[in-house]
């Protein structure tokens, strides 16, 4: 069936009068793989030791043990740069939006008469954990307050908010539920509270009900697998079996992705102002890696270990840009570096990312979640965090209101800063990506050891068996390649600490305590397993060496471990809109146009291009993710390419292999992605 509009058609979503769509049942998940990498201890009980509220039960019978455990959230805390970061985050809209922004501070899940579907739990899915990864005390009352008008609003079928008050017949999709029943386990974890654990899985009983009814269609039947994630969490603190077949059903009615990539579709680009379809949007592409992960928990098929690798190999093949992200502005839209990449995508690959190294232990999955995190993540938002993009690009040398825009499905203002630009979703949904990166970067193993898995600076609390144990990392990775981890036991204690190892990582070394350095071999996880008596100081080097990629039409892209690099631009901002709400307060829309040049070719050797890069140290600003904050950047050679323009009020496309240039030869800057506003990260070849 041919979508609605979009606004139109998440207004009948949201009144419960959408048409049911046709529900299609999946099969077994396609391909075939070997296992994933295997620590030591898989398969044992739960090891995450105590947590808020009740404890785990011991449910191994039914759900496959991960390879890790998430800490329980408020375990883990933000230190150096991360704190800084999660500062600004909560000085901004996040701390802020429900004061002002009506689908929020108005919403129907609150009390109010405004949108009352996705955004409120949205927020709400970030807001609770950035408040307790800061413990912000502040933040934590103004979330709880949220929580406390939602609890006191459910019907005693366990139905809540817009659910509650949908028109008897009508169909609703149950997107929403699965979403702020996320956040709400969130909370009760955090708190203990027992009313937000019963509350869920009362909900949870009125969804086995409701999709009896009612298959699961639209954005419901796509995003099945989310509604695991809080069934899981109910299901390990009580055991109901009854969960469990809702969790089958859920797999049952949902989209089958597998057999969408066995397909030819899915790898062609949507046609610029093309059809929005179901099958190739992209934030459904990012949230989906993780379903391999949640099916297997429930049956441990070797095709659903096999399938979330298969998807991103496809994603990056035809999609892949070179954040570790894919161009979907907002259905999949091919390689071109103008092609945008949405917010919203962003985080949920983010979280994609922290859920699939959960269960499967594989360290490639941590090398996605950085790459991502540090160069697609701060690039969409403005430095201050009170404004953000629809649609980030790559190659992004101007973001205006631009009428001739070159977009898959998305309008005029997708790409410039501002409150709520396109549409609203990423507006209440980019709140989760840097607390949820903050609560994943370490987790539990099964022999009661510490995995970091990835890795900014930050402190955890965990327990090794009966011993409490705290272990901080002090350093400015990504920035800095050194990292060190104090490990500080109550008292002696003997367990694992487990450290990801990065592919690119080659010469990664490890020091303990005085010890001589010992190698550590990249893509891995490398075990240091000891009595840990006192605090013990372990010293990792992650070597980064500079890179040189080449991308689409043969262009340059540099990157250095984690980051990525683009070229350092002027920028000239200009308030837009002047009869936008609330203008006191510092969010507003924002065009953002180049006050320098940004048409340039690099003269790199195709032979050995890293020959031609030299790197340097900066410290790391208070705001770190900012072209004045950088704590890195590069010089390169280059050229400024004439001929190179706009077209349609983005870079031009330029055509494949060197490009022609008589103009002086020039020191180009770069710096990590992350921390432009405008930008060009791949950058043609230039002649010599």
């Amino acid at each position: 069936m041919k979508p609605l509009d979009r606004r139109e058609f998440l207004t009948r979503v949201a009144t419960g009068t959408s048409a049911l769509a046709a529900v299609r049942m999946p099969g077994m998940l396609g391909g075939g793989g070997a296992e994933g990498a295997a620590l030591p201890g898989r398969g044992a009980p739960l090891g995450a030791g105590a947590t808020s509220g009740v404890a785990p039960v011991d449910v191994s019978a039914g759900l496959a043990e991960p390879a890790f455990r998430p800490l329980p959230l408020g375990s883990v805390r933000a230190r150096g740069w991360l704190e800084r970061q999660l500062h600004i985050q909560a000085r901004g809209l996040t701390g802020h939006l429900d004061e002002f922004w009506p689908d929020v501070a108005q919403s129907q899940w609150f009390g109010g008469d405004a949108e009352g579907w996705e955004r409120a739990p949205y927020w709400l899915d970030g807001a609770i954990p950035l408040a307790w990864v800061l413990d912000d005390d502040a933040l934590k009352k103004k979330v709880g307050a949220r929580v406390e008008e939602i609890l006191s609003r459910q019907k005693a079928d366990g139905t809540y908010g817009p659910m509650a008050a949908a028109p008897a017949g009508k169909p609703y999709d149950v997107w929403a539920i699965f979403l702020v029943n996320k956040a709400l386990a969130q909370h009760h974890e955090a708190t203990g509270d027992e009313r937000t654990l019963q509350a869920v899985q009362a909900s949870l009983k009125s969804l086995q009900a409701s999709v009896a009814r009612t298959p699961l269609f639209n954005w419901g039947k796509y995003r099945w697998f989310e509604g695991l994630v809080p069934t899981y969490y109910v299901y390990e603190r009580t055991g109901e079996p009854w969960l469990l077949d809702l969790a089958r059903t859920l797999r049952a009615q949902g989209q089958d992705y597998p057999a969408v990539y066995a397909g030819r579709e899915i790898r062609e680009p949507t046609p610029r102002r093309g059809l929005w379809t179901w099958d190739k949007h992209g934030v459904n592409q990012a949230m989906a890696p993780k379903l391999g992960a949640l099916s297997w928990r429930l049956g441990q098929r070797p095709a659903d270990r096999a399938f979330p690798a298969h998807m991103l190999e496809i994603l990056d093949r035809w999609h892949g840009q070179a954040t570790g992200m894919f161009a979907a502005d907002e259905c999949l839209a091919g390689k071109d570096p103008v092609q945008g990449t949405e917010l919203c995508a962003v985080v949920e690959m983010m979280y994609s990312m922290e859920v699939l190294l959960s269960v499967f232990g594989d360290p490639a999955f941590g090398d996605r979640l950085e790459r991502v995190a540090f160069n697609a993540l701060p690039a969409t938002l403005k430095p201050d965090c009170w404004a953000h993009q629809y649609d980030q690009q790559v190659n992004q040398v101007q973001c205006t209101i631009n009428p001739d825009y070159m977009w898959s499905t998305n309008g005029a203002d997708a790409n410039i800063y501002g409150l709520a630009p396109e549409y609203g979703c990423c507006t209440s949904n980019l709140h989760q990506g840097w607390p949820k990166l903050t609560a994943h970067l370490w987790m539990k193993t099964p022999d009661e050891g510490i995995a970091a898995v990835a890795y900014a600076p930050s402190e955890a609390s965990f327990r090794s068996g009966d011993v409490p144990v705290t272990v901080r990392l002090d350093t400015d990775y990504p920035f800095r390649e050194t990292l060190s981890i104090t490990v500080t036991p109550e008292r002696a204690a003997t367990f694992p600490l487990v450290l990801r190892v990065p592919a690119w990582a080659e010469g990664a070394t490890v020091r303990v305590a005085n010890g001589a350095p010992a190698g550590m071999r990249p893509g891995t996880f490398h075990r240091v397993e000891r009595a840990w008596t006192g605090p013990t100081t372990v010293t990792v080097r992650l070597p980064m060496h500079a890179e040189v990629s080449r991308r689409y039409h043969g262009a340059f892209t540099v990157e250095r471990g984690p980051l990525v690099y683009g070229l350092r631009m002027e920028e000239e901002w200009k308030r837009v809109r002047a009869d936008a709400p609330h203008r006191e307060l510092p969010h507003g829309d924002f065009e953002v146009r180049p006050a320098s040049a940004w048409n340039y070719g690099l003269l790199l050797d195709p032979e050995h291009p890293e020959a031609g890069l030299s790197f340097e140290e900066r410290p790391v600003g208070d705001v770190p993710f900012s072209p004045e904050g950088a704590g890195m950047q590069a010089r390169v050679r280059g050229r400024r390419l004439p001929e190179w323009k706009l077209a349609h009020g983005w870079a031009a496309e330029v055509a494949p292999g060197p490009q022609s240039s008589d103009t002086p030869v020039e020191d180009v800057v770069l710096i990590p992605y992350g921390c432009t506003n405008l930008r060009v990260a791949e950058l043609p070849e230039a002649k010599g």
